[in-house]
């Protein structure tokens, strides 16, 4: 991991941007953190808008896990922001928003063509920055993943031991196969729902989460849009990741993918 450039927040976080074999992200970490007070990490999951479009909301929600105590983390998508264009993502993500604008149903074949491969791809990636940021120091573990895309974050949760909870931002845009990978997370869930997102299928959100293996899995629905999440919604988060990471052993070996 090569680090471009460090900046001290007004709080005190150390923001610093890095990169990792050609993969731009950031890395947020609380005042104080160090060899001899290492603290649990928060991955920061987002949509394949850019990180350079999403930093105001990353940052902010960095800060705010930063005055709980956590470490947070996030890596540019493939095919998004300062990445190499990704034609066949681009033209899946094309079609999807005709039909959306059409007013027509969105197919499972859609579907697949545009969560399936951005999955297959950004989930070994997500492991590699884990193991590059479990190597510091001062962050130890144990590690939780926040946000979306919630397909990666499925992912996620099945193949890599390290990660002990999940917060999940609800997405209709699930591959059924993904219904599968579901039942098999059994990791502590909190799962943000805004119930008039006018993107979302509400009842598609509410199978996934009645899909869910794990044995506790929190449902967090709100009123309003996509862009109405209340400021108490992300307490209640930051609340959860402090009952499952905060006292919990770390675990450093990297996962098993073979």
């Amino acid at each position: 991991m090569q680090i471009t450039s460090a900046q001290r927040l007004d709080d005190g976080v150390l923001e610093r941007a890095f990169t990792l074999g050609g993969i731009p992200g950031l890395l947020w970490t609380p005042e104080g953190a160090s060899a001899s007070a290492p603290v649990p990490l928060i991955l920061l999951g987002h949509p394949t808008l850019g990180l350079r479009r999403m930093y105001p909301r990353l940052v902010a929600r960095a800060r705010h896990s930063a005055a709980e105590g956590f470490a947070t983390a996030t890596i540019e998508l493939p095919g998004s922001g300062d990445r190499p264009g990704w034609p066949a993502l681009d033209r899946a993500r094309a079609d999807l928003r005709r039909a959306m604008q059409a007013g027509e149903p969105v197919s499972d074949e859609s579907v697949d063509a545009l969560i399936l491969p951005l999955v297959d791809k950004a989930v070994p990636e997500w492991q590699a920055a884990l193991d590059a940021f479990l190597s510091l120091p001062e962050i130890g573990g144990p590690v939780g993943y926040s946000g979306g895309v919630i397909s990666i974050g499925i992912r996620l949760a099945v193949v890599e031991p390290r990660i002990v909870a999940a917060g999940l931002f609800a997405g209709s845009l699930v591959p059924r196969t993904m219904f599968e990978e579901a039942r098999r997370v059994t990791v502590p869930l909190h799962v943000l729902l805004q119930w008039d997102d006018e993107g979302n299928d509400r009842q598609a959100a509410l199978d996934l989460f009645d899909a869910f293996g794990s044995k506790e899995k929190c449902l967090h629905a709100n009123m309003g849009g996509h862009t109405g999440v209340p400021q108490f919604a992300g307490e209640a988060a930051v609340r959860f990741f402090t009952r499952h990471l905060k006292g919990v052993r770390a675990v450093r070996p990297a996962a098993d993918v073979s």
